[in-house]
């Protein structure tokens, strides 16, 4: 089984997949960011490096999907390879940030790993407003996501909303995380844990 959280820098994804790991007894697996050797790059020099980061998450999530589904367990996987290609590697592409060969080249690639890969059996897609993912950008610290804009977060929720009224690759459950607090709150964690039991047609996976 193979579950995914997609949403925004700042939405949870992280925290909601290390909560529900625990409680489903699923295996986590995890966006790369302490070891990525292109992140911090980016976020100073984004025209630069926006190519090299994209293939890399491109390449990381590829490798996790191949594991989840040779291993034949219960997964939940934070950030999913659909974004990359419909979300962010796009997003940098309308901002003049990637090149048009740089971008039809992933394009490309994207197109030929999809062809290899099954979609996750429910996807978890964490809504948020701006002032909110600022707030939890700024609370958790990270000193390369200092220089991220208001305009840059914006552009992506806005492509967040369009492919997520667009999925129809499987099961979808929409979280409003401005009116959530699933960390501090363990009614608001219970009634997530609760829908995605349902999701899942009464926990039969």
């Amino acid at each position: 089984m193979h579950i995914a959280i997609a949403g925004n820098i700042g939405s949870g994804k992280t925290t909601l997949t290390r909560l529900l790991a625990k409680h489903f007894k699923w295996e986590p697996h995890f966006e790369e960011v302490v070891d990525n050797p292109y992140l911090d790059d980016f976020y100073h020099q984004m025209e630069r490096w926006s190519f090299n980061l994209q293939i890399y998450f491109l390449n990381s999530r590829f490798r996790q999907i191949m594991q989840i589904r040779e291993s034949g367990k219960k997964f939940i996987q934070d950030r999913t390879i659909y974004e990359d290609a419909h979300i962010f590697a796009p997003n940098l592409y309308a901002m003049g940030l990637m090149t048009n060969r740089d971008f039809e080249n992933y394009s490309s690639l994207f197109e030929l790993m999809e062809s290899l890969v099954k979609p996750p059996d429910l996807l978890i897609y964490l809504r948020s407003s701006i002032p909110n993912l600022v707030g939890q950008i700024h609370k958790r610290g990270r000193e390369y996501e200092n220089t991220i804009s208001i305009d840059y977060l914006s552009r992506l929720n806005e492509r967040y909303e369009a492919w997520v009224h667009t999925y129809t690759k499987g099961k979808i459950m929409i979280i409003d995380v401005d009116h959530v607090n699933f960390v501090d709150n363990p009614e608001d964690l219970g009634n997530i844990i609760n829908r995605i039991d349902a999701e899942l047609n009464g926990g039969l996976f």
